[in-house]
């Protein structure tokens, strides 16, 4: 009952013919690629900006890291102060 069938699809097809007309789907059907490769180009920008971010701040952290004497204690971990669940 809920499984698309193709008769569906055809009704669907002539009903978007009527409304918008033949020549103006070809049209809506690029824009619609294009602003689908636009998201998805910036998604992927969106996740290298993110792992870049993350790869800094592992790099300044190591950075950071002096070498201990042998007699001296470790010091004590850093706290952030917005703990997540």
């Amino acid at each position: 009952m809920g499984v698309l069938q193709p008769w569906h699809i055809f009704v669907l097809i002539g009903v978007l013919v009527l409304l918008f007309g033949a020549k103006k789907l070809p049209d809506a059907a690029r824009s619609l690629g294009r602003s689908m490769r636009i998201l998805k180009a910036e998604t992927k920008g969106m996740s290298s900006d993110s792992k870049d971010s993350v790869a800094e701040k592992a790099d300044a952290q190591v950075t950071e890291q002096k070498p201990l004497a042998d007699n001296q204690p470790s010091p004590a971990p850093k706290v952030d102060p917005i703990q997540h669940p």
